[in-house]
């Protein structure tokens, strides 16, 4: 069933494929470009998960802008931004095998650009979640 996308609907979108983008490319600074030398192996691969699951997130963002089809992309738009929220903390902790912590880097500028990043569009894509489970009444 597709349903008409309201205005509401098109600006969360728009707004929320620009972060998902912002997201990817702060990644990609932050390993030194594509392929990268972030180092251990495993930091490494999930950082190109990230960074793709980005990319297809703000593709189906914008994908919906007209049938407001693919409702379910909040979801996969919340995943964006807790995966590297959750990592942001992880990193900080110490005994994770092969990587040094990250303690002095809590302020450090792409760190940051990312955390707000992410919380925007963890906000974001809870709120559109939650209104897009409200029932909506039947128009005649």
């Amino acid at each position: 069933m597709s349903r008409r996308c309201t205005s509401i609907d098109r600006a969360a979108r728009v707004v929320a494929a620009a972060l998902c983008l912002a997201i990817a490319w702060v990644h990609v600074e932050d390993q030194g470009g594509i392929p990268g030398d972030e180092t251990p192996h495993y930091i490494a691969v999930a950082y190109y998960l990230l960074e793709g699951g980005s990319v297809v997130c703000a593709g189906l963002l914008l994908a919906g802008l007209r049938t407001g089809r693919y409702a379910d992309v909040w979801l996969l738009a919340s995943w964006v931004a807790n995966g590297p929220l959750l990592g942001n903390v992880l990193a900080r902790i110490p005994n994770i095998p092969d990587y040094g912590t990250d303690d002095s880097y809590w302020t450090d500028p792409p760190g940051v650009e990312s955390i707000v990043a992410e919380v925007a569009l963890l906000m974001l894509s809870l709120t559109m979640t939650l209104r897009a489970s409200r029932p909506r009444p039947l128009s005649s």
